[in-house]
């Protein structure tokens, strides 16, 4: 390069950058007064400090519409991404390629794209369980929530049983016990946390484990972790197996009384409370006269007619002025 065309060149760059110096001035410029312009984020407008002229309207504001008045509310309301999760072993922070064979207009993709689009997830899958740990995560987890799902346990049960099988996981609690017996019994302990408790036969229902190690792993888990677990109030099935047998409220008002009324006769002390509550929703839906048979009452609370039978007894004769029958 020559120096005439190297001085061309320089001069040619020196006006391009006036020019954008300038276009910066006018932008920042009132064309009326001359006046410095300020923005208006209240109103979405731009307007003149000097004249008050309203130079651009109708705004739009990038920032967010919430407020944060801490460091960690902000990070809580951001919205970089879908939120953190421990219902998932790597918490959601990962991609998922999608199964569908299309591509971004709804098209079908070719052999040699699908061939390739599968090897793409084989290896992502790869790498998002990279070693043992994050394995045995995925397996309880998924087991989780399969049994959450069976169960109609709500979303914020399935967050605490991942806390709380994560927890175990971290105090090395799974040596010479099944995943599924952990997972199960992170779920059982989450439900009664929660007040929403299901039994242990329910549970065991859908687990892939026997009652007998669903109970021994959930003693020894709560044992290891100080798990502050209160026993299960017979109150908190009341609503659900009313539900089931779609009676009244009038029918949960009653059992919540004869409930109430065993309890300071004492006649819960000793007895299970899934029990309780299934002879307590008969015998309010008989004195209510919305009658319901043992076997329906016994299907719903997954208990024998026997066990219906003889607590319903009890709690009748602990009802003042009502006689046993």
């Amino acid at each position: 390069m020559t120096d005439t065309t190297t001085r061309r060149y320089t001069r040619e760059r020196e006006r391009e950058s006036e020019d954008e110096q300038h276009a910066d001035e006018d932008e920042t410029v009132c064309p009326e007064c001359g006046g410095k312009l300020a923005s208006d984020s209240e109103h979405g407008e731009t307007v003149c400090e000097e004249c008050g002229l309203v130079v651009e309207e109708d705004e739009i504001d990038p920032g967010p519409e919430w407020r944060a008045f801490d460091s960690r509310e902000k990070d809580e309301k951001s919205r970089v991404g879908a939120p953190t999760t421990n219902m998932m072993h790597d918490k959601g922070l990962s991609t998922n390629i999608g199964w569908q064979d299309k591509d971004a207009y709804g098209n079908a993709l070719s052999s040699r794209q699908r061939e390739k689009m599968q090897r793409l997830r084989t290896w992502n899958e790869r790498f998002r369980t990279r070693d043992s740990k994050e394995r045995n995560l995925k397996q309880a987890l998924g087991e989780i929530d399969r049994m959450a799902s069976a169960l109609g346990l709500p979303e914020s049960v399935r967050e605490t049983a991942s806390v709380i099988y994560r927890r175990a996981l971290d105090e090395d609690l799974l040596p010479g016990r099944s995943i599924e017996g952990v997972a199960t019994s992170a779920l059982y302990a989450a439900a009664r946390q929660a007040g929403t408790p299901r039994s242990l036969d329910e549970i065991a229902t859908v687990s892939r484990v026997e009652k007998d190690e669903i109970a021994r792993t959930y003693r020894y888990v709560v044992r290891e972790l100080n798990l502050e677990i209160r026993p299960a109030d017979p109150e908190s099935y009341v609503p659900r197996f009313t539900s089931d047998l779609d009676l009244s409220e009038e029918v949960e008002r009653r059992a919540r009384q004869l409930l109430q009324n065993a309890k300071e006769k004492g006649v819960h002390s000793g007895k299970s409370p899934v029990g309780l509550a299934a002879a307590a929703v008969y015998a309010a839906s008989l004195l209510t006269n919305e009658k319901v048979t043992q076997s329906q009452v016994s299907e719903v609370a997954n208990i024998s007619e026997v066990t219906i039978r003889n607590r319903y007894h009890e709690l009748l004769e602990a009802e003042d002025g009502v006689p046993g029958v």
